[in-house]
Protein backbone atom coordinates (compact mmCIF):
# COMPACT_ATOMS: atom_id res chain seq x y z
CA UNK A 1 0.00 0.00 0.00
CA UNK A 2 1.46 3.47 -0.80
CA UNK A 3 1.87 6.27 2.02
CA UNK A 4 -1.28 7.25 2.47
CA UNK A 5 -2.09 11.26 3.37
CA UNK A 6 -2.43 12.83 6.44
CA UNK A 7 -6.44 13.06 6.31
CA UNK A 8 -7.74 9.58 5.51
CA UNK A 9 -10.74 9.84 3.30
CA UNK A 10 -13.08 6.41 5.03
CA UNK A 11 -11.97 3.75 2.16
CA UNK A 12 -8.64 4.93 3.00
CA UNK A 13 -9.26 4.40 6.82
CA UNK A 14 -10.75 0.86 5.67
CA UNK A 15 -8.76 -0.40 3.47
CA UNK A 16 -5.77 0.71 6.20
CA UNK A 17 -7.81 -1.46 8.84
CA UNK A 18 -8.14 -4.42 6.69
CA UNK A 19 -4.37 -4.32 5.79
CA UNK A 20 -3.38 -4.72 9.38
CA UNK A 21 -6.02 -7.40 9.69
CA UNK A 22 -8.95 -5.86 11.07
CA UNK A 23 -12.30 -7.70 10.74
CA UNK A 24 -14.56 -5.60 8.34
CA UNK A 25 -17.34 -5.62 10.87
CA UNK A 26 -15.38 -4.69 13.45
CA UNK A 27 -13.40 -1.64 10.90
CA UNK A 28 -16.99 -0.49 10.16
CA UNK A 29 -18.04 -0.71 14.31
CA UNK A 30 -14.79 1.50 15.03
CA UNK A 31 -14.94 4.11 12.51
CA UNK A 32 -18.41 4.65 12.41
CA UNK A 33 -18.38 5.16 16.28
CA UNK A 34 -15.60 7.64 15.70
CA UNK A 35 -17.69 9.16 13.28
CA UNK A 36 -20.52 8.74 14.70
CA UNK A 37 -22.34 7.34 11.78
CA UNK A 38 -23.77 4.23 10.68
CA UNK A 39 -22.34 1.46 8.50
CA UNK A 40 -24.86 2.49 5.53
CA UNK A 41 -23.98 6.34 5.48
CA UNK A 42 -20.08 5.01 5.92
CA UNK A 43 -20.38 2.83 2.73
CA UNK A 44 -22.49 5.65 0.82
CA UNK A 45 -19.41 8.38 1.58
CA UNK A 46 -16.23 6.37 1.04
CA UNK A 47 -14.22 9.57 -0.66
CA UNK A 48 -15.38 11.86 2.10
CA UNK A 49 -12.02 12.79 4.26
CA UNK A 50 -11.37 12.65 8.43
CA UNK A 51 -9.61 15.55 9.48
CA UNK A 52 -6.38 15.30 10.30
CA UNK A 53 -7.10 14.57 14.00
CA UNK A 54 -9.51 11.92 13.03
CA UNK A 55 -7.23 10.08 10.65
CA UNK A 56 -4.63 10.42 13.97
CA UNK A 57 -7.29 8.99 16.65
CA UNK A 58 -8.23 6.29 13.50
CA UNK A 59 -4.52 4.81 13.56
CA UNK A 60 -4.31 5.18 17.00
CA UNK A 61 -7.34 2.99 18.12
CA UNK A 62 -5.86 0.50 15.34
CA UNK A 63 -3.08 0.39 16.45
CA UNK A 64 -4.33 -0.38 19.94
CA UNK A 65 -7.47 -2.80 18.42
CA UNK A 66 -4.17 -4.62 16.63
CA UNK A 67 -2.60 -4.93 19.80
CA UNK A 68 -5.35 -6.81 21.21
CA UNK A 69 -7.08 -4.63 23.12
CA UNK A 70 -10.87 -5.00 23.73
CA UNK A 71 -12.98 -2.66 21.53
CA UNK A 72 -15.20 -1.90 24.56
CA UNK A 73 -11.98 -0.02 26.30
CA UNK A 74 -11.18 2.12 22.57
CA UNK A 75 -14.53 3.16 22.03
CA UNK A 76 -15.47 3.63 26.11
CA UNK A 77 -18.74 1.95 26.08
CA UNK A 78 -20.27 -1.56 25.99
CA UNK A 79 -24.22 -2.68 25.37
CA UNK A 80 -25.04 -5.21 27.71
CA UNK A 81 -29.16 -6.34 27.99
CA UNK A 82 -29.95 -3.28 26.23
CA UNK A 83 -28.00 -0.67 28.66
CA UNK A 84 -25.18 0.98 27.30
CA UNK A 85 -22.20 1.00 29.71
CA UNK A 86 -19.47 3.19 30.52
CA UNK A 87 -16.11 0.77 30.84
CA UNK A 88 -12.28 1.03 30.96
CA UNK A 89 -9.23 -0.84 32.08
CA UNK A 90 -10.30 -1.22 35.50
CA UNK A 91 -13.18 -3.43 34.67
CA UNK A 92 -14.01 -6.70 32.98
CA UNK A 93 -16.01 -5.94 29.67
CA UNK A 94 -19.14 -7.14 29.96
CA UNK A 95 -19.58 -10.75 27.93
CA UNK A 96 -23.02 -11.76 25.77
CA UNK A 97 -23.21 -14.84 28.00
CA UNK A 98 -23.23 -13.36 31.12
CA UNK A 99 -27.06 -11.83 29.62
CA UNK A 100 -27.83 -15.48 30.53
CA UNK A 101 -27.74 -15.23 34.20
CA UNK A 102 -29.53 -12.01 34.17
CA UNK A 103 -32.73 -13.62 32.21
CA UNK A 104 -32.46 -15.89 35.27
CA UNK A 105 -32.39 -13.56 38.11
CA UNK A 106 -35.42 -12.02 36.82
CA UNK A 107 -36.98 -15.27 36.40
CA UNK A 108 -36.55 -16.17 39.59
CA UNK A 109 -37.59 -12.05 40.74
CA UNK A 110 -40.87 -12.90 39.14
CA UNK A 111 -41.43 -16.12 41.15
CA UNK A 112 -40.40 -14.84 44.03
CA UNK A 113 -43.28 -11.92 44.00
CA UNK A 114 -45.84 -14.29 43.13
CA UNK A 115 -45.27 -16.21 46.53
CA UNK A 116 -45.36 -12.55 48.24
CA UNK A 117 -48.37 -11.56 50.20
CA UNK A 118 -47.39 -7.86 48.51
CA UNK A 119 -46.16 -8.18 45.39
CA UNK A 120 -45.41 -4.68 44.71
CA UNK A 121 -42.81 -4.50 47.56
CA UNK A 122 -39.21 -4.25 46.63
CA UNK A 123 -36.76 -7.51 46.78
CA UNK A 124 -33.26 -7.20 47.91
CA UNK A 125 -30.68 -8.23 45.40
CA UNK A 126 -26.96 -8.15 45.84
CA UNK A 127 -24.72 -8.22 42.74
CA UNK A 128 -20.86 -9.44 44.27
CA UNK A 129 -17.83 -8.48 42.63
CA UNK A 130 -19.94 -6.24 40.11
CA UNK A 131 -17.24 -4.69 37.80
CA UNK A 132 -18.93 -2.43 35.58
CA UNK A 133 -22.50 -2.60 37.76
CA UNK A 134 -23.83 -4.51 34.50
CA UNK A 135 -25.77 -7.26 36.23
CA UNK A 136 -27.13 -4.96 39.25
CA UNK A 137 -27.78 -2.28 36.76
CA UNK A 138 -29.72 -4.78 34.54
CA UNK A 139 -31.81 -5.97 36.83
CA UNK A 140 -32.09 -2.19 38.52
CA UNK A 141 -33.48 -1.70 34.83
CA UNK A 142 -35.81 -4.51 34.26
CA UNK A 143 -37.05 -6.00 37.65
CA UNK A 144 -39.55 -4.18 38.99
CA UNK A 145 -39.17 -2.45 42.28
CA UNK A 146 -35.82 -4.23 43.66
CA UNK A 147 -33.20 -2.67 46.33
CA UNK A 148 -30.11 -3.27 44.32
CA UNK A 149 -27.04 -3.39 45.77
CA UNK A 150 -23.70 -3.82 44.36
CA UNK A 151 -20.20 -4.68 45.99
CA UNK A 152 -16.56 -4.53 44.59
CA UNK A 153 -12.86 -4.50 46.60
CA UNK A 154 -12.00 -1.95 43.68
CA UNK A 155 -12.79 1.73 44.35
CA UNK A 156 -12.30 2.50 40.41
CA UNK A 157 -14.95 -0.16 39.27
CA UNK A 158 -17.56 1.17 42.09
CA UNK A 159 -17.18 4.71 40.43
CA UNK A 160 -17.55 3.33 37.18
CA UNK A 161 -21.12 1.90 38.38
CA UNK A 162 -22.07 4.89 39.93
CA UNK A 163 -21.46 7.17 36.50
CA UNK A 164 -23.30 4.46 34.85
CA UNK A 165 -25.96 4.36 37.00
CA UNK A 166 -26.43 8.30 37.06
CA UNK A 167 -26.68 8.34 33.21
CA UNK A 168 -28.82 5.47 32.83
CA UNK A 169 -31.11 7.21 35.64
CA UNK A 170 -30.93 4.11 38.12
CA UNK A 171 -30.27 3.54 41.72
CA UNK A 172 -27.87 0.91 42.88
CA UNK A 173 -26.48 1.20 46.27
CA UNK A 174 -22.48 0.64 46.07
CA UNK A 175 -20.68 -1.15 48.83
CA UNK A 176 -16.88 -1.57 49.20
CA UNK A 177 -15.46 -4.47 50.30
CA UNK A 178 -15.05 -8.49 48.97
CA UNK A 179 -18.10 -10.60 48.57
CA UNK A 180 -20.30 -10.59 51.17
CA UNK A 181 -17.79 -9.15 53.66
CA UNK A 182 -18.80 -5.74 54.21
CA UNK A 183 -22.77 -6.75 54.42
CA UNK A 184 -22.35 -8.04 57.70
CA UNK A 185 -25.52 -9.25 58.74
CA UNK A 186 -27.89 -8.12 56.01
CA UNK A 187 -30.02 -10.70 54.17
CA UNK A 188 -31.31 -10.68 50.59
CA UNK A 189 -33.79 -12.05 48.77
CA UNK A 190 -31.67 -13.28 45.78
CA UNK A 191 -27.65 -13.15 45.47
CA UNK A 192 -25.66 -12.94 41.96
CA UNK A 193 -22.40 -12.98 40.93
CA UNK A 194 -20.11 -13.36 37.80
CA UNK A 195 -16.69 -13.69 40.09
CA UNK A 196 -13.23 -14.72 38.83
CA UNK A 197 -13.48 -18.70 37.22
CA UNK A 198 -10.10 -18.93 35.77
CA UNK A 199 -7.45 -21.25 36.79
CA UNK A 200 -4.45 -19.73 37.05
CA UNK A 201 -1.99 -20.31 34.55
CA UNK A 202 -4.77 -21.23 32.32
CA UNK A 203 -3.83 -20.40 28.48
CA UNK A 204 -6.14 -18.53 27.18
CA UNK A 205 -5.04 -15.78 29.86
CA UNK A 206 -2.70 -14.87 27.02
CA UNK A 207 -5.76 -13.65 25.02
CA UNK A 208 -7.03 -11.46 28.36
CA UNK A 209 -4.19 -9.50 28.91
CA UNK A 210 -5.85 -5.91 28.55
CA UNK A 211 -8.30 -6.84 31.33
CA UNK A 212 -8.04 -7.12 35.01
CA UNK A 213 -5.99 -10.22 36.02
CA UNK A 214 -8.17 -10.01 39.81
CA UNK A 215 -11.47 -9.98 37.57
CA UNK A 216 -10.47 -12.96 35.72
CA UNK A 217 -8.46 -15.53 37.83
CA UNK A 218 -9.26 -17.53 41.09
CA UNK A 219 -6.62 -19.80 42.35
CA UNK A 220 -4.74 -22.91 40.74
CA UNK A 221 -8.41 -24.53 39.89
CA UNK A 222 -10.39 -21.61 39.49
CA UNK A 223 -12.86 -22.32 42.01
CA UNK A 224 -11.60 -20.30 44.89
CA UNK A 225 -14.29 -17.42 44.75
CA UNK A 226 -16.85 -20.05 43.68
CA UNK A 227 -15.79 -21.55 46.88
CA UNK A 228 -16.11 -18.29 49.28
CA UNK A 229 -19.64 -17.46 47.62
CA UNK A 230 -21.40 -20.55 48.37
CA UNK A 231 -20.03 -20.76 51.68
CA UNK A 232 -21.09 -17.15 52.39
CA UNK A 233 -24.32 -16.84 50.79
CA UNK A 234 -26.61 -19.01 53.27
CA UNK A 235 -25.66 -16.18 55.59
CA UNK A 236 -26.75 -13.66 53.49
CA UNK A 237 -30.04 -15.47 52.13
CA UNK A 238 -33.86 -14.90 53.43
CA UNK A 239 -35.50 -18.67 53.72
CA UNK A 240 -36.56 -19.01 49.90
CA UNK A 241 -33.93 -16.35 48.22
CA UNK A 242 -31.50 -17.37 45.93
CA UNK A 243 -27.74 -17.87 45.02
CA UNK A 244 -27.03 -17.95 41.10
CA UNK A 245 -23.75 -17.85 40.11
CA UNK A 246 -21.67 -18.02 36.96
CA UNK A 247 -18.71 -20.12 35.94
CA UNK A 248 -16.60 -22.29 34.08
CA UNK A 249 -17.63 -24.29 30.78
CA UNK A 250 -16.56 -27.24 32.91
CA UNK A 251 -17.17 -25.97 36.55
CA UNK A 252 -21.22 -26.78 36.61
CA UNK A 253 -20.58 -30.00 38.93
CA UNK A 254 -18.47 -28.77 41.33
CA UNK A 255 -20.30 -25.36 41.41
CA UNK A 256 -23.92 -27.31 42.25
CA UNK A 257 -21.68 -29.95 44.77
CA UNK A 258 -20.58 -26.55 46.45
CA UNK A 259 -24.26 -25.38 46.49
CA UNK A 260 -25.51 -29.03 48.11
CA UNK A 261 -22.40 -29.28 50.80
CA UNK A 262 -23.45 -25.54 52.10
CA UNK A 263 -27.27 -26.35 52.21
CA UNK A 264 -28.76 -25.14 49.32
CA UNK A 265 -31.62 -26.81 47.43
CA UNK A 266 -33.55 -27.12 43.95
CA UNK A 267 -29.88 -26.73 42.61
CA UNK A 268 -29.49 -26.51 38.90
CA UNK A 269 -28.22 -24.93 35.45
CA UNK A 270 -28.90 -22.83 32.82
CA UNK A 271 -26.68 -22.86 29.26
CA UNK A 272 -25.59 -19.81 27.73
CA UNK A 273 -25.53 -18.50 23.80
CA UNK A 274 -23.47 -21.70 23.18
CA UNK A 275 -25.12 -23.82 24.90
CA UNK A 276 -22.73 -24.10 27.42
CA UNK A 277 -23.52 -24.99 31.45
CA UNK A 278 -22.20 -21.61 32.11
CA UNK A 279 -25.09 -20.56 35.34
CA UNK A 280 -25.63 -22.69 38.77
CA UNK A 281 -28.53 -21.46 40.94
CA UNK A 282 -29.48 -23.23 44.19
CA UNK A 283 -32.26 -22.00 47.16
CA UNK A 284 -32.02 -21.59 50.65
CA UNK A 285 -34.82 -23.69 51.62
CA UNK A 286 -37.65 -21.74 53.81
CA UNK A 287 -37.24 -23.38 57.38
Amino acid sequence: MPPLPVDLTIREALDLARAQGLERVDAHLTLGHLLQRQRAWLLAHDDERLGAQQSDRWRDWLARRVAGEPLAYILGEKEFFGLHLRVSPQVLVPRPDTETLVDWALDIVRELRTQRPHPDAPLSVVDLGTGSGAIALALAAHGGPLQVTATDASEGALNTVLANAQALGLTVRCVAGHWLSPLAGERFDLIVSNPPYIAEGDPHLAALTHEPISALTAGADGLADLRTLCRQAPDHLHPGGWLVLEHGWDQAAPVAQLMHDAGLTAVGHRRDLGGVLRCTAGKLPET
